[in-house]
């Protein structure tokens, strides 16, 4: 995975969490074990009843052994998204 990673450096990401959290920002960095930087960053927190909220973190670092998925955002298609009119249920926690 990590080999793969590179040619994300700089670029917006979305980092989905063991625990179901969804994570945005600009990766800039990562190590061996696949912790990730991030800056400029904001965790999606889905809902059915409100919409998407966004929380906004700056800088974070996620442990690798929390990682689930990591994925490159086309962010022409993620600006014209309409948050607020989103509804979906929150992830659950992957199950080992």
């Amino acid at each position: 995975m990590a080999s793969g990673l590179e040619s994300y450096i700089n670029q917006t990401v979305s980092v989905i969490t063991s625990d179901g959290r969804n994570f945005i920002g600009t990766l800039k960095g990562f190590d061996q074990t696949i912790n990730v930087i991030l800056d400029e960053s904001h965790e999606r927190v889905f809902s059915s009843s409100t919409g998407v909220a966004q929380v906004v973190l700056g800088l974070h670092i996620i442990r690798g052994d929390n990682i689930a998925i990591v994925g490159q955002i086309d962010e022409s298609i993620d600006s014209r998204l309409d948050l607020g009119n989103i509804r979906a249920e929150p992830l659950g926690p992957i199950v080992h």
